[in-house]
């Protein structure tokens, strides 16, 4: 049995501007609405307020220049959100750009502190 301590490491990947706007918080929130249909059933999931959600999602939609979710609002069959084509596929892309990070990264620890962190 090794003596040595087993030390992994995070990130934090987001997109930006001058302020982060897209990160895994905006694609669980936008997972969440594509599944329930509803920004305030997301938020809720998310334990986050309704007028948070909307300024996240306002916010990356403001900064990317086209829309994530389209909002119905009230009326006979309820309202709810659905997301856009474009939001998928900036879903889609980010995940894509989390996972070859990682596994980028997985590799470079693994080469640099390997030895002295891994059991």
């Amino acid at each position: 049995m090794s003596d040595k301590l087993v030390v992994d490491y995070t990130l934090n990947l987001k997109l930006r501007k001058t302020k982060p706007f897209f990160g895994p918080g905006v694609v669980e929130l936008l997972q969440r609405i594509k599944r329930t249909g509803s920004l305030n059933t997301a938020a809720k999931e998310m334990k986050m307020s309704y007028n948070k959600a909307w300024r996240i999602i306002h916010y990356a939609e403001k900064e990317l220049g086209y829309p994530l979710i389209i909002r119905n609002v009230g009326g006979s069959n309820g309202g709810g959100s659905k997301v856009t084509s474009d939001g998928e596929r900036m879903i889609t892309k980010f995940l894509l750009f989390q996972k070859k990070t990682y596994q980028a990264t997985n590799q470079y620890f693994e080469e640099i502190f390997g030895e002295d962190f891994l059991s």
